[in-house]
């Protein structure tokens, strides 16, 4: 089933001009994937850096209402390009649905459209590409993982032991398919009225961190509990936009895991130029400020 604004017309390779490719994945639902690709993209936007994010949650697009579109997507010469939100570009199928209607196809298809996502969409230059990987380990994330060109893939948790088995899982699938793995995100770490306060761990503590250390790879940061993210998101507005010099905790985490992470990025990327197979990115504890 091809989207409206589909042609077979293939001319350069649409993710030819992106310096990273990063899946965003966590292999189950709930886990704030979705919140943590827009801020990290809004984040490194901030930064001055060229971003893209396709959403490639067929059956439950979200990222459209927390990134609302200032242009819409648009075909030119046989490709389709991306929306424009608040600078960052951007493709999803809720551009391809009405809002409140179900993506009703079976998983061939749904892999289809996918697929289309990744040879018709012209992404030009950019810096970064997030694509918002959907929960589970079946056909669209190997197709993703197979075709998408990924540099590497950032893993995220909540810190109860229960959310840490399918993002093993997660991780088996990435080793399967030979993505290295650029670390490890721990979302909804903890909860923290203000600076003042103690810090309250609703779903324990340390998960992320654990995970990270049994794989040996970069942990990357916490990302707190903190109502503003919700608004925000509910609201389509950004966190960074509210909070421009970065003052509040939530705002410097997100920006503490991007930098981390295009830190890392860095590292894989150069030991990929120098052709060694057998880097490692070794786990690091990461101090709080």
């Amino acid at each position: 089933m091809p989207l409206p604004l589909y042609s077979k017309q293939v001319p350069t390779h649409p993710l030819a001009g992106i310096g990273a490719i990063i899946g965003i994945a966590a292999g189950k639902g709930g886990v704030g994937k979705s919140s943590l690709t827009v801020n990290l993209a809004l984040a490194l936007n901030a930064q001055g850096y060229r971003v893209g994010i396709m959403d490639t949650d067929i059956y439950g697009p979200s990222i459209r209402k927390m990134l609302p579109e200032d242009r819409f997507p648009i075909q030119k010469d046989g490709k389709i390009q991306p929306a424009l939100c608040r600078g960052i570009s951007m493709i999803s199928i809720a551009y391809f649905r009405q809002e409140q209607e179900a993506t009703a196809v079976r998983a061939p298809i749904a892999n289809s459209l996918v697929s289309q996502f990744i040879h018709q969409v012209q992404w030009g230059v950019l810096d970064f590409l997030f694509i918002d990987f959907p929960p589970g380990t079946g056909d669209v994330q190997l197709t993703l993982a197979q075709q998408a060109y990924l540099t590497g893939a950032v893993i995220v948790t909540t810190p109860q032991e229960i959310a840490l088995l399918d993002v093993r899982k997660a991780m088996s699938l990435f080793d399967q398919v030979k993505v290295p793995l650029i670390g490890v995100v721990e979302n909804m770490s903890y909860y923290q009225a203000n600076d003042q306060t103690e810090k309250v761990y609703l779903f324990g503590k340390g998960g992320g961190e654990r995970l990270a250390q049994e794989r040996g790879i970069p942990f990357l940061g916490q990302i707190p509990l903190d109502s503003l993210v919700c608004q925000c998101g509910d609201k389509g507005e950004s966190l960074f936009a509210l909070d421009p010099k970065n003052q509040k905790t939530i705002t410097q985490s997100f920006q503490k895991v991007a930098e981390h992470m295009v830190n890392h990025v860095k590292i894989l990327k150069e030991a990929t130029r120098e052709g060694l197979t057998g880097y490692e990115l070794i786990w690091q504890e990461m101090k709080e400020s």
